[in-house]
């Protein structure tokens, strides 16, 4: 475990980095993510040696928090709205990832346990949010988690030269209208 200073600088790092990414793809210059961190470039470097590794660790970090909203939401609200509100977190995750796909299958070897840790981490999350929601008889249940991810993400991927930010959010609720209509 590392120290508590150098526990604030990752996490400031990690923060400014995702900030960034949401803002500027994830090619943007590391200097502009360490001085949004408010760190030098010599701290980032030494708790992550390439972009490579800042991006994984930005990805992880995000799969980590989506999958812990899961449960949070679960114990706050009814099965139907929490998997709602939580296909809602998951589409801004997706959105929000630009270029990230193709840093993904850029064959660096740092992204390289992603998409395992992806489905490991939040495959079972959503299953759970599905499987309370159609106990409930909100939703239909035939539904696999890891099918409904990969048709988010589809929806999440903007048409050629639209803007529309809104446009995803709306395609996941016509989508999850779509499972309750059969419930």
């Amino acid at each position: 475990m590392p120290r508590s200073d150098a526990q604030r600088n990752i996490d400031a790092l990690l923060s400014a980095a995702k900030e960034e990414f949401a803002l500027r793809g994830v090619d943007v210059n590391v200097r502009t993510v360490a001085a949004r961190a408010g760190v030098g470039t010599a701290t980032l470097y030494r708790h992550f040696p390439t972009r490579a590794d800042l991006v994984a660790a930005v990805f992880r970090r995000e799969i980590d928090d989506c999958a812990a909203a899961a449960a949070r939401l679960a114990g706050a609200h009814d099965p139907d709205r929490a998997l709602e509100l939580w296909l809602r977190r998951y589409t801004e995750f997706v959105a929000t990832k630009q270029g990230l796909a193709a840093a993904l299958h850029s064959g660096d070897p740092a992204f390289a346990a992603l998409p395992a840790y992806f489905n490991e981490r939040l495959g079972p999350a959503l299953r759970s949010l599905l499987q309370d929601a159609h106990a409930a008889g909100a939703i239909r249940g035939d539904v696999d988690a890891v099918d409904l991810l990969g048709a988010v993400a589809n929806l999440c991927v903007p048409p050629p030269g639209s803007n529309d930010k809104s446009r995803a959010q709306r395609m996941v609720a016509l989508l999850l209208d779509g499972l309750r209509h059969t419930a």
